[in-house]
């Protein structure tokens, strides 16, 4: 297998993982703290054995200054969690990936704000377009049994994870040098040290399958995910990178609709459509009048 294919298969998996997330968080039917917080000390577990076969324990690895500014981008990271996880049972997870994908125009916002990136027309033409397909998605809600009345907050608090996911990843890119598996264990350890006040440990999973959905999150899905996914980024061009994560986008959705029987209404779809087709001609620097054609692909945040 050569470096590039090498590179698909790990970029693959990883978002095929990531598209499961959200199926687990709401069959776990634990509160929201309880699963971050185990996702942070399981997965920490597992990236701490990464690090140490990596040798990635030494102090020329990374400075105090960096691991100030990684620990910053470990609160922001988990608080991305918390309200993603806590949009679930409220918007659907169909409604609130799309949401989440907003992301992109988030991390060019703060770009230009807080680096000096130049914010092109293209680019606030498909955020104009992503704009569109929200109020199109707000217009209505899902079909679905585990979703609650709070449809409005689900969206908003999707739209907070967006943001909050852009925050750590403006943070990360001032962190260029140090290794990205030191990077997610040191933003793990931040989330046990905020969520352990909070989690409820009273309110644990009582049989085996429970444990299996927690250990399965910590180990899989943020172990095993981070690795793939950093293995991925080293050995692939940013423009397949970003390619690539759209399987995680659409995963989610069909999981949504095989698992729970979610139905989506016309408007939604075609809003959901749009925000995808938005952030993927931004992601990957598409022209508006050439879909495909134009801009270099802007640079993809470690996730």
């Amino acid at each position: 297998m050569t470096h590039r294919a090498q590179g698909t298969a790990e970029m693959t998996a990883a978002m095929i993982i990531s598209g499961t997330i959200g199926l687990l968080v709401v069959l776990s039917g634990q509160p929201v703290f309880n699963i971050v917080f185990w996702r942070c000390a399981v997965g920490g577990l597992t990236l701490l054995a990464a690090c140490a076969a990596l040798g990635l324990f030494r102090p020329a690895v990374i400075s105090r200054r960096q691991i100030v500014l990684a620990a910053l981008g470990g609160v922001a990271i988990v608080t991305n969690w918390l309200l993603l996880f806590a949009a679930y049972p409220r918007a659907s997870i169909s409604i609130a990936t799309a949401v989440y994908n907003t992301q992109p125009f988030m991390l060019v916002a703060m770009g230009a704000i807080f680096l000096g990136e130049r914010l092109t027309l293209g680019r606030l033409g498909w955020l104009a377009l992503a704009f569109f397909g929200m109020l199109a998605i707000v217009q209505g809600r899902p079909e679905a049994g585990y979703i609650g009345n709070d449809y409005l907050l689900g969206i908003l608090m999707a739209l907070g994870a967006a943001f909050f996911y852009a925050i750590a990843a403006i943070i990360t890119k001032k962190l260029r040098g140090v290794p990205p598996h030191l990077i997610a264990l040191i933003q793990l350890t931040v989330g046990i040290l905020m969520l352990a006040p909070l989690a409820d440990f009273a309110a644990l999973p009582s049989d085996l399958d429970g444990w299996t959905i927690l250990v399965t999150l910590g180990v899989v899905h943020t172990g095993l995910m981070y690795i793939l996914l950093y293995g991925a980024i080293q050995k692939l061009p940013t423009s397949l990178t970003g390619a690539l994560s759209f399987i995680y986008p659409v995963v989610a959705i069909a999981m949504d609709m095989l698992a729970f029987g979610v139905r989506l209404q016309p408007t939604q779809i075609a809003g959901a459509a749009v925000i995808l087709l938005a952030a993927a001609g931004s992601t990957l620097g598409w022209s508006m009048s050439r879909p495909g054609f134009g801009r270099r692909p802007m640079e993809q945040p470690e996730q």
